[in-house]
């Protein structure tokens, strides 16, 4: 994917999941969750274990959450996520994003077989620092 089409992402889309958004404050999860909702994203953790996560309600599922998400951003190991990607499809999310280190043939497929965009091996505060800065 291309700069303008992740600048396009980031710029029009601003509901975010964040599947295995970490409580504890020196995650990297933590640390992009908090920058983007500093600049203007709205968060949304899933973690099966957890109540509240920067100050937003926790959910234990994508399937769980009750209104509609654009990007399910991902920080698990890349063998969760062909079932984060069909979980993604199944919400109607616009976007799977892998963060950086995790590639995934699989998710790749079930997210654009789904009609998601995909994008994997990049970071979210990484590439909006770049492209917004």
């Amino acid at each position: 994917m291309d700069d303008a089409e992740i600048r396009q992402i980031l710029d029009q889309y601003h509901h975010v999941a964040v599947v295995g958004l970490s409580p504890k404050l020196n995650r990297p999860s933590h640390d992009v969750s908090q920058f983007l909702q500093q600049q203007g994203f709205h968060i949304v953790p899933v973690h099966p274990q957890a109540d509240i996560i920067l100050g937003e309600k926790v959910y234990a599922h994508l399937e769980d959450i009750p209104f509609p998400i654009d990007i399910v951003d991902v920080f698990r190991r890349a063998e969760d996520t062909p079932m984060v990607a069909e979980s993604a499809v199944r919400i109607g999310a616009k976007v799977l994003w892998l963060q950086l280190g995790i590639i995934s043939e699989k998710a790749r497929s079930a997210a654009e077989s789904g009609g998601l965009r995909f994008i994997e091996d990049r970071c979210m505060k990484i590439e909006y620092k770049r492209l917004f800065s």
